[in-house]
């Protein structure tokens, strides 16, 4: 598994010597995300001499993208924009980059292994079913996001689909303006790479050179794209679906053995939100982007409240508290699926810890899960990507509190949760 990376600036990573086995040239990498189950790599790769190899099979399904310089496929030469898909088992011709080149890497499901062969024609793995993809993304046009929900100014550019599994790499360009107040979870991982521009977020600021690798079902929103637009080299593992979440909120607590302001031997209970913990930190036009985004979903008939920052107004995890003994106190005291008799004794227990008051939280957890998260074969990681269809039950999101973040990028603002 990956874990969750959200949010760094790659300038804050070190560099390692490129891992590009039989290539003849000198280059350096900066590990992005790496899966150190199968090997799948994020990588930023800097090129400081001209760098090649020859036909090969590589050992995991492999992609380039020129940020700047030149790539050369056999005889084809690409510069900026440059899109290079080499399917994991199949026999590719030379791969070349001229000196200065700056490129992001990926690997996915397989390790940096390459095996050489003579020519393109040598034969396939009895498994390989894709092909080559080379593409000038420079060349292309973008597309208006196809899927309903989010207000227009949102832009694709399709490098690589896999017709199977759904896997895609794009281009996603936000037009200055373009906005979206909710925050959405997906049943695939998503990860993005900032090509251009400035756009603000829950988990802080995107702008160039900032990554982050989001496993499946990780809330995220708020977003507000600001001077100039922004743009992004997208990739998700699957077909991606919106859910979305409005009024949300974390509380914890506990009792406190030997910590905190109480008196010493005396646990201390205590309690903390994230809405409690936030610094509120948009500015005007920020807001107001915000509440553009919010007026188109309720021009559209959607049934959404206003965003309002964490920090501020009322702490919405209070507020659900009392709707959850509200509802159930309409059914007598008891949630939905109270089913025994008033007749019952007390013991010396519940005389020094009276019952807490009956709560109804409206969906009952178990309901919210993916059907094979406890089950399948990626129990252990409640994250992994699910394969997902309309009419399939739709989990909840899950919480991912630590990401990995960079000491110039990364904020805890309440809202990056």
């Amino acid at each position: 598994m990956r874990p969750h990376v959200e949010l760094i600036q790659e300038d804050d990573y070190v560099w390692h010597a490129a891992e590009l086995p039989g290539g003849e040239g000198r280059a350096s990498e900066r590990r992005l995300s790496v899966d150190e189950e199968d090997g799948s790599s994020s990588l930023r790769i800097d090129f400081h001499t001209d760098w090649g190899r020859g036909p090969g099979i590589h050992h995991a399904n492999t992609e380039f993208y020129v940020l700047d310089g030149a790539l050369t496929y056999g005889e084809r030469t690409i510069g900026q924009g440059g899109y290079l898909y080499l399917p994991r088992g199949v026999p590719t011709e030379s791969v070349r980059f001229a000196e200065g080149s700056r490129v992001l890497h990926y690997r996915e499901y397989g390790d940096a292994g390459f095996d050489p062969v003579d020519s393109p024609a040598a034969p396939r793995w009895a498994d390989a079913r894709e092909d080559v993809i080379v593409i000038d993304s420079a060349a292309m046009n973008f597309d208006a996001v196809p899927n309903p929900g989010p207000m227009p100014g949102l832009f694709i550019k399709y490098l690589h689909v896999d017709p199977i599994t759904g896997f895609y790499t794009r281009l996603v360009y936000a037009e200055e303006g373009w906005s979206d107040h909710r925050l959405a979870h997906h049943p695939c991982y998503e990860e993005a790479y900032t090509t251009q521009g400035h756009m603000e977020y829950n988990f802080g600021t995107l702008d160039l050179g900032t990554y982050f690798f989001r496993p499946a079902r990780v809330k995220h929103g708020h977003f507000t794209s600001m001077e100039g637009g922004a743009t992004w080299l997208l990739r998700s593992d699957g077909e991606l679906f919106n859910w979305y979440t409005q009024n949300e909120w974390v509380r914890w607590g506990g009792e406190a053995l030997n910590y905190g302001p109480g008196p010493e031997g005396q646990p201390l209970r205590w309690s903390q939100s994230s809405h409690g913990l936030a610094q509120p930190w948009r500015t005007g036009p920020d807001l107001d982007r915000l509440q553009q985004a919010w007026k188109f979903q309720h021009e559209q008939g959607a049934p959404d409240d206003q965003f309002v920052p964490h920090g501020l107004g009322t702490d919405p995890s209070l507020v659900a508290i009392a709707k959850a003994i509200d509802a159930a106190n309409l059914q007598g005291g008891h949630g939905p699926d109270h089913d025994h008799s008033h007749e019952h004794s007390h013991d010396e227990h519940s005389h020094h810890h009276p019952a807490p008051p009956a709560m109804d939280w409206g969906a009952q957890p178990g309901s919210l899960a993916h059907a094979d998260e406890r089950t399948g074969a990626h129990a252990h990681n409640w994250g992994a990507g699910r394969t997902w269809s309309a009419g399939d039950p739709i989990p909840g999101p899950i919480l991912s509190s630590l990401p990995v973040r960079s000491r110039s990028r990364g904020r805890w603002d309440g809202d990056g949760m």
